[in-house]
């Protein structure tokens, strides 16, 4: 049994050791009817042809000498470590730390994820120090080299095509931009983000990025998203691809901060417990995955707002769409979570038939109910909590007025989540600060009468010429407009 993990814990495991050598490892889909691919196959598919999310056949676990050997690592260091059973072959490994090296150059704060000691039993993990302020630069930065250098090495381009609810899109592009290898289409839903955050996005004029605002929510955008990739014809002829974390390596770059967070703290003789804001289950999904493969995190604790579709699955085990609600925390204004379905392969033990049946369910009814018995195994590990728009303003006023620490409204969901838990004194809380408070800096200033500044580096963005498209919520009108704009024009890649 894996250090940290359970008896009745969701999910296999196979052990490995990095001082015993590699072994591959292969993605399946959740729905069990695609083949299973190699890392850089899964890189530039996204999504699986049969409709599910890819995830590792089986988790590589690193032993406690593995764990222990990781201290004192240099961030990129740390990365390219922690992910190297999940590249496998595909990336050698003195071209894995040269792309990691180059990912985190353009962080503003030297430990590139400090921690901050919030009181004796709580921490805060600051994750906006990247070039767009927000935790999607630490997957979003290295995820774009990962694509360059694989495209690259086969003489092929691709077509990247992206959803965001505010920060995924800033990220992607910042990345992405000027790579002759990719052409860049992301889509948010029109009045629907910060104006930081459309900023961002729209004043990006490289000739490779084009942002569409859709007359919509998330959810839709997310929706077209899926529409494209499941439109195989289309897919293949225009080389698609994602930045969104259904991207197998959106999750496992994001596993390596956990890894920075549990090391600082102690693992693997110190166990944790994380917090994290989350909409479309993303983020801790990685963290999900950073404790199968070894790290001793014994709670995973998620806040949400008054989007809550993850609170009331975790409540109830049902799964029901509701209404998407304009909120101060717009990057978690979602019904639709779509990482959840990697945490339900498990819960449905792997079985993609089954999770497929499920989804598909889900999709025609618009509810999803996984009982009693796959609750109870969920409910051992995750717990969740909301606030709404009220409760965010008054955690970030009373955050700012007991340490002088402003949050923003996603980070401060994320803090009183890990607050509410109650872990006991020897289980230590990392609460994700997600963004910086200047990307939505009315939400804070109705919080503390303060309007946080943005960095000098974006003191201009304002007075930024801005490029944007409207279309309305329609998947022709959509492919109409990618392939008007010459998406993946130099020439195809192969299906994956």
């Amino acid at each position: 049994m894996p250090p940290g993990l359970r008896p009745g814990c969701i999910g296999r495991y196979s052990r490995l050791s990095l001082t015993k050598g590699l072994l591959p490892v292969r993605y399946v889909s959740t729905r069990g009817a695609a083949p299973a691919l190699a890392f850089d196959e899964v890189l530039l598919a996204g999504l699986a042809r049969d409709g599910g999310l890819y995830v590792p056949d089986s988790w590589p676990v690193f032993t406690a000498d593995d764990w222990r050997a990781m201290r004192g690592l240099a961030y990129p260091e740390l990365v390219a470590r922690v992910i190297r059973p999940f590249v496998g072959g595909t990336i050698d490994q003195a071209t894995l730390e040269r792309l990691t090296a180059q990912a985190y150059r353009g962080f503003d704060h030297p430990a590139i994820a400090p921690l901050k000691q919030m009181d004796a039993g709580l921490w805060l993990m600051e994750l906006f120090h990247g070039p767009t302020l927000a935790f999607k630069d630490f997957a979003l930065q290295l995820l774009g080299l990962l694509f360059d250098h694989v495209l690259t090495q086969r003489g092929q381009r691709c077509t990247i095509v992206g959803a965001t609810s505010g920060d995924t899109g800033s990220a992607a592009i910042e990345a992405c931009r000027d790579r002759p290898s990719l052409d860049v289409f992301m889509l948010h839903p029109f009045g629907r983000v910060s104006e930081v955050q459309r900023r961002q996005m729209t004043t990006v004029l490289s000739a490779n990025v084009h942002n569409i605002a859709v007359d919509g929510s998330f959810d839709d955008c997310q929706d077209l998203l899926k529409g494209l990739f499941n439109d195989l014809a289309f897919r293949d002829r225009v080389g698609l691809s994602a930045v969104n974390s259904i991207n197998w390596a959106r999750i496992v770059a994001q596993v390596a901060y956990y890894a920075h967070a549990a090391l600082s703290l102690g693992a693997p003789e110190r166990r944790l417990a994380v917090a994290v804001p989350s909409g479309n289950f993303g983020n801790v999904y990685s963290a999900y995955a950073a404790r199968a493969i070894g790290l001793p995190i014994e709670r995973l604790i998620i806040g949400s707002n008054r989007n809550d579709i993850l609170t009331r699955f975790f409540d109830t085990g049902a799964m029901a769409i509701g209404t998407v609600h304009p909120t101060l925390s717009p990057s978690m204004d979602i019904q639709v979570s779509s990482n959840l379905e990697r945490l339900l392969f498990d819960l449905y033990d792997r079985d993609g038939a089954a999770t497929a049946k499920a989804m598909q369910s889900f999709r025609a009814d618009g509810r999803l109910d996984v009982g009693a018995a796959r609750l109870k195994r969920a409910q051992a590990l995750f717990g969740a909590t909301r606030y709404d728009d009220d409760e965010t303003k008054a955690i970030i006023a009373r955050e700012f007025k007991a340490s002088g620490e402003v949050l923003d409204p996603h980070s401060a969901i994320g803090v009183a989540a890990g607050r509410a838990a109650q872990c006991p004194r020897d289980l230590p809380v990392v609460a994700l600060a997600t963004a910086h408070p200047a990307k939505f800096p009315d939400a804070v200033e109705q919080a503390i009468g303060r309007r946080p500044a943005l960095p000098d580096r974006l003191k201009d963005l304002y007075a930024r010429e801005e490029r944007c498209m409207r279309l309305p919520n329609d998947l022709g009108a959509l492919r109409e407009f990618i392939l008007a704009r010459g998406g993946a024009r130099d020439g195809k890649r192969s299906a994956a």
